[in-house]
């Protein structure tokens, strides 16, 4: 019988992580059972009540039965308490016994634990317990889970039963801490910031902040692998033919005649025998190779009869065949963690005997927009008023960078609805893009309540456009202040956000590829800033916008990618080789 207990202090959570585990893993299809402990008298019956009556007139044992339920009361009348594996021999046969309670029993257990509930763990100290359910973040020396995740609790009790099939697992499911509100800062006396040392310091001080989760392998295309994944199979298993044909044993220097032993192998259909010396057997392709086979001819190559082959040589020992293991051995890291996965590492995965992979949860981006003049696409504009263009752009991004884009609106250029704001944002997101309000004017709220909370570093980047870059940590959550100026934010999401949030979301620091063009315009370049100009190829050169100005919204649409421009004073002359990353260099 398969057992897992659940276990802690009085107010640990048990009874309701109890509760939920049945219902999550009843209504994955498996039968489950449930024993409790009570460390005091306690009572199922009503006094008034037949059944009740029966009992205190004396009975050992009343059975209670109807059409939906049946139910048996022993009175104990000072026997000892029956032990654990007298109860559970009770019970019918299911998939799985709950057990609540029995800390000192033997068997596998979790342990819940609240902070409040004001206890030390019991797990440190006691091996029969495997994994720890918690509300807050622990340091133990073995898998914790956040107390509210049933499906992973679920997932790890029925991994160490054997009712589904082991999986490597997160070293944690909770939630990563948050960033220190400092790991934005600026070192002093720092105010331009050249766009390598800024690029370099978000990867040294940033970390992913989501948490991890197991899902099955048809469902795990475009997530971020928590693990390394190692091989639990060889690929392939046994050594195997490459074609259809004959096997036999040894290579063959000229002509040959080998009898034929009855049978065949195919895939997935072994032969059962052994094939002896100087004979020859049927095989097709995957088919494991008999025991006494290593070489293997094409079966155009021979001349056949119902008793035997001939054929020409030379055939080498080994020929048209796949050793085991030649693909990927037992114990190989497969894929490394941080690898967000292709349908072919599904193949991979499948093949090395993974049903569900461990990955890490899916990075939800908010975008909120800031200003009095912005207005909703399709509404009507008054004088003075635009339309808010960034936050569909940038929505749209996000979504193409492969996160969960969360719509957080627009807000007025309002000190307090814009707190507001952030702070409901930053109960559901896990990282905030803004734009608007990133300077440092009268109506820059964003820079501002960054200010007010200690948590603002107001980097001026030596870059155009997008000089304005505010960074900040608000209610533990990461913000992306970026500029309004709808050039100039996509410039910034591209350059500085989209790396920075693959590492948030686990997938480490992800540069974009370019390739050098010669250019089909001319520029004289001033030194000090680094810009990117919106441009496109055409035949084989880079061509750029007619204007360099950040409000030229056309221009982002009539761009394929951007070209750079170093920080160095330069003359581009028509020809020169200039750096070139196309927009699918960035996930567009």
């Amino acid at each position: 019988m398969r057992v897992f207990g659940v276990t802690g202090w009085k107010n640990a959570g048990k009874t309701g992580l109890m509760e939920r585990l049945v219902s999550e893993i009843t209504a994955r299809g498996f039968s489950v059972s449930t024993v409790k402990h009570a460390h005091h008298a306690f009572d199922v019956d009503h006094e008034g009540r037949d059944s009740y009556r029966h009992r205190a007139a004396g009975a050992q044992e009343v059975m209670l039965a109807s059409g939906v339920r049946v139910a048996q009361m022993t009175e104990l009348r000072g026997d000892a308490e029956p032990p654990l594996d007298a109860l559970l021999a009770r019970l019918k046969p299911v998939d799985l016994v709950l057990i609540e309670g029995y800390k000192r029993e033997g068997h596998p257990k979790i342990e819940a634990f609240r902070e409040v509930a004001g206890h030390d763990l019991i797990a440190p100290k006691d091996a029969t317990i495997k994994a720890v359910a918690s509300d807050v973040t622990l340091d133990v020396d073995r898998p914790v889970f956040d107390l509210d995740d049933t499906a992973a609790i679920a997932d790890f009790v029925l991994r160490s039963v054997g009712l589904i099939e082991d999986t490597p697992q997160p070293t944690s499911a909770l939630k990563p801490p948050p960033l220190k509100n400092d790991c934005f800062a600026l070192p002093p006396g720092v105010n331009w910031t050249p766009v390598d040392e800024a690029l370099e310091a978000l990867r040294d001080r940033l970390k992913p902040v989501v948490g991890q989760e197991v899902v099955p392998l048809m469902q795990a295309a475009g997530r971020v692998l928590a693990v390394d994944l190692v091989a639990k199979r060889s690929n392939p298993p046994l050594p195997n033919t490459a074609v259809d044909g004959y096997g036999f044993a040894g290579g063959v220097p000229g002509e040959a005649v080998f009898p034929l032993v009855e049978g065949r192998a195919a895939a997935g259909v072994p032969f059962q025998g052994i094939v002896p010396a100087g004979h020859a057997i049927r095989v097709l392709t995957g088919a494991a190779l008999p025991d006494g086979v290593d070489t293997v001819v094409l079966e155009e190559d021979c001349a056949i009869s119902d008793t035997q082959i001939a054929f020409n040589g030379p055939v080498k020992q080994g020929a048209n065949t796949r050793k085991a293991g030649e693909d990927m051995a037992e114990g190989d890291i497969a894929l490394p963690i941080g690898r967000v996965l292709t349908p072919a590492d599904l193949a991979l995965a499948a093949a090395i005997g993974f049903g569900a992979l461990p990955v890490y949860r899916p990075l939800r981006v908010g975008v909120l927009s800031t200003g009095d003049e912005l207005v909703e696409p399709g509404q009507e504009a008054q004088p003075g008023q635009i339309f808010d263009a960034n936050r569909p752009m940038l929505l749209a991004a996000i979504a193409r960078f492969g996160y969960e884009a969360v719509d957080l609106g627009r807000v007025a250029d309002s000190r307090e609805a814009l707190r507001g704001q952030l702070d409901d944002a930053a109960a559901k997101v896990d990282v905030i893009l803004t734009s608007g309000g990133a300077s440092a004017g009268d109506e820059d709220h964003v820079s501002a309540l960054l200010r007010e909370s200690g948590a603002l570093a107001e980097w001026r980047i030596a870059l155009k456009p997008g000089r304005p870059l505010a960074l900040g940590i608000w209610g533990g959550v990461p913000v992306f202040g970026l500029p309004g100026n709808p050039v100039a934010a996509f410039v910034c999401t591209l350059i500085f956000a989209r790396p920075s949030l693959s590492v948030l979301a686990g997938s480490g620091w992800r540069k974009p590829a370019y390739f050098d063009l010669p250019a089909a315009f001319a520029k004289r370049k001033k030194p000090g800033r680094r810009e990117y100009l919106r441009a496109r190829m055409r035949d084989g050169r880079a061509e750029v916008f007619k204007s360099e100005g950040s409000g030229r919204v056309s221009g982002l649409s009539w761009g394929e990618g951007l070209v750079e421009l170093g920080d160095e004073a330069r003359d581009i002359a028509e020809g020169d080789l200039v750096r070139f990353y196309p927009y699918g260099s960035f996930s567009l």
